[in-house]
């Protein structure tokens, strides 16, 4: 099975390089991020055509996440924790594989900046609300992914100047320490079971060359449980989105489980 995430930076805006992206690498199940669009703006209608089921979680100007799958899947909306909680942050899906199955959390975790604002509280708030979930998923004993913009940037090594982001919410030390905290719970971060190596991101900004000079940050992430975990069998970034005409500033990350 075929799991990839995608931070999208409106979806109406990249509908074609999505589009494009499906038909290229064909993942069976997609999750996207910042779709910036309600449920009935989603091109849902062009996807179905190429064959995948959709389910959107929406919401108007900023957020909204989506999983597409290439067979029937049962969803939830929202991530548990707070039901004052009204931004679109969160979808998960049962998707079918054979006699099993796999459960997909697609979710946008939050910036968080300008730190020492109430942006930051709802991050952090966030992130032990998504711990306190996923502690409990795992009871499940499934294959379980736990995949899109985490908004952390993990270690040093993730990103081209660690400096330049030392007071940034996605790099301060409360935020890496949640973060380190979920992994603790039993989950392995897919791209670091299978390389150590540096310079490898998923987000590069639009100004002052970027691109052009790797100066990215690694910030989308896919956290497996240990049943899925086992059957890891590869991970790539697909970095060759960033390079084409009114890109999103993320690419596509996805993994093959066996």
């Amino acid at each position: 099975m075929r799991i990839a995430t995608w931070n999208v930076n409106s979806v109406r805006q990249r509908e074609g390089h999505l589009l494009s992206y499906l038909q290229s690498e064909k993942p069976d199940v997609m999750c996207l991020q910042e779709l910036k669009c309600v449920d009935e703006q989603f091109p849902s209608a062009e996807i179905e055509a190429l064959g995948y089921n959709c389910a959107v979680h929406g919401q108007k100007g900023f957020n909204g996440v989506a999983i597409l799958a290439n067979r029937p899947f049962e969803v939830t909306r929202g991530l548990p924790g707070d039901d004052t909680d009204t931004q679109s942050r969160y979808i998960e899906a049962i998707i079918p594989d054979g006699q099993t199955i796999v459960r997909v959390g697609c979710l946008y975790l939050p910036n968080g900046n300008p730190v020492g604002t109430e942006k930051y509280s709802y991050k952090l708030a966030w992130m032990d609300r998504l711990i306190a979930y996923a502690r409990s998923l795992l009871l499940l004993e499934e294959k379980l992914v736990l995949a899109g913009d985490y908004n952390v940037i993990p270690a040093a090594a993730d990103a081209f100047d660690p400096k330049a982001w030392e007071n940034d919410a996605l790099f301060l030390p409360q935020t890496r320490a949640r973060f380190a905290e979920l992994l603790h719970l039993g989950f392995t971060d897919a791209l670091r079971a299978c390389s150590d190596a540096d310079k490898l991101y998923t987000f590069w900004d639009y100004q002052a060359g970027a691109f052009q000079r790797n100066n990215g940050i690694r910030i989308d992430h896919l956290l497996l449980s240990p049943q899925a975990a086992d059957c890891l069998e590869a991970v790539a970034i697909d970095k060759s989105l960033r390079a084409l005409e009114k890109p999103s500033d993320h690419v596509p990350v996805r993994i093959d489980l066996r």
